[in-house]
């Protein structure tokens, strides 16, 4: 009777022994990341050697080789590229605005959107402004034929998470054109995505359909924004625009792939990733190279730490999330046509800010399980851990395995669209210490998620 009783009592304090041994692991995790780390350097080579790296482009080539050459020298078990076709833009030498009001003229900070067409020289043109896209829609012909169109939408200043801000008006930039262009517009040009007031334009994908025009597109930064819709309310205000963007041929390119196998369930697969493309203007720190690396040092410090994964756990640096998801979608054809099995995804695409926690495109289980990691995490000041979003490159594979919960990493937001998609995205604006605890907090995730899904 007493050996019976012993033995219910250990089976009921198993978990806590369970999270105990955790505890320890993730506690070596977190001092290697901190004091051992090779994020911060992989992060400064990554943006100072290669630079910018635009899918089609030199760089991006760049990017392949450094990333298989350094996942090659940690000794994986397996490294390895997949080959894709990807869009290949080129913003070309030329791009400049100013506008005249009177005899004055003012320039303007300006970035072509990515995926415009070329202005075919000096375009003139009188300025219609509109404060969202919502608005444009609800216009005419007779209002906006043959003028240039100003969509100033303004990110939401009461957004507690800037994401969201973003995500309510980034239809502003990818439908600018098209919408822009079934009234007569001559080209369109949108507020910059950012909350800050500055002088940095932000770039980012835009869109053309078949059966319209194609207009030329691009973003001012938010502090000519306000200049211009200030002017515009006192006075008739031209714009000068030359854009020599261009698009050329698709080209081969590839997602870098790393693995540890799996001791017990080989066959079940963990990927987690970040996308290794990032547009021409910066060096792609925050977006995605801090993710990159995060992914690249989470997979090292498992392996220096003598961990033998159950599952077999997969980095993958996607290529050409920016401006057609081809690494994303065309990796989740590919593990389809393999016949493997997929268990879950994670992805790192929100910067390299202090890690707040996780969030879960997944089934209300599939929540609660995430939410039960929250007391291991807490100690790192961890505490976001709840449904929401995984990522770009990750989403296809929901499409092909209904059931696989996708998983995003969460850090601080409150700066991120201050370097966005802008020439300040650059290695000096990561903090070394914050990247270090995302790579920490994104390796302690996927052994978590190894032992307990």
């Amino acid at each position: 009777m007493k050996l019976l009783s012993f033995l219910i009592c250990l089976c009921s304090l198993s978990p806590y022994f369970s999270q105990k041994g955790d505890s320890v692991f993730i506690e070596k995790i977190y001092h290697e990341a901190l004091t051992e780390g090779h994020s911060y350097e992989n992060l400064r080579i990554l943006c100072k050697d290669v630079g910018n790296r635009l899918s089609g482009t030199a760089g991006a080539q760049m990017a392949v080789e450094w990333a298989k050459s350094t996942l090659d020298k940690y000794d994986f078990d397996t490294v390895y590229l997949q080959k894709i076709m990807v869009p290949h833009w080129d913003r070309g030498t030329t791009e400049r605005a100013w506008i005249q009001v009177g005899d004055r003229k003012i320039a303007l900070s300006i970035l072509a959107l990515g995926g415009s067409v070329s202005t075919e020289g000096l375009m003139k043109g009188e300025i219609i402004e509109f404060n969202s896209l919502g608005d444009l829609k609800k216009s005419s012909t007779s209002v906006v034929q043959g003028k240039i169109v100003f969509i100033n939408q303004r990110m939401n200043d009461s957004e507690i998470n800037t994401f969201h801000a973003y995500g309510s008006c980034s239809s502003m930039r990818v439908d600018g054109a098209v919408e822009a262009a079934k009234l007569g517009a001559k080209a369109v040009i949108i507020r910059s995505l950012g909350l800050a007031i500055d002088d940095h334009p932000h770039t980012g994908v835009m869109k053309y359909e078949n059966a319209i025009k194609k207009i030329p597109a691009a973003a001012i930064s938010t502090q000519d924004s306000d200049q211009l819709s200030e002017l515009i309310r006192q006075n008739k205000v031209n714009l000068f625009l030359e854009l020599n963007c261009r698009t050329l041929e698709d080209k081969p390119s590839y997602n870098v792939i790393a693995e540890l196998k799996g001791t017990k369930k080989s066959t079940e697969i963990i990927t987690f990733g970040g996308h290794l493309d990032s547009w021409d203007t910066g060096e792609g720190a925050h977006d995605d190279g801090a993710g990159v690396v995060h992914c690249m040092e989470a997979l090292r410090i498992l392996k220096k730490l003598n961990y033998r994964p159950e599952r077999t756990l997969r980095v993958v640096l996607f290529m050409n999330e920016e401006n057609g998801n081809r690494g994303g979608k065309g990796y989740a054809d590919w593990v389809v046509s393999k016949g493997e099995k997929h268990i879950a995804a994670l992805e790192s695409d929100r910067g390299g800010f202090a890690p707040r926690g996780f969030s879960c495109d997944g089934t209300a289980e599939q929540v609660k399980f995430l939410k039960t990691l929250e007391p291991l995490m807490k100690k790192y000041e961890l505490h976001v851990f709840e449904k929401g979003y995984g990522g770009v490159d990750i989403g296809p594979l929901k499409s092909k395995f209904s059931t696989i919960p996708l998983f995003g990493f969460v850090p601080d937001s409150q700066r991120y669209f201050d370097f966005h998609h802008t020439p300040n995205d650059i290695f000096e604006n990561v903090n070394k210490r914050e990247l270090e605890l995302g790579a920490a907090a994104v390796c302690s995730f996927i052994y978590l998620l190894d032992l307990n899904l």
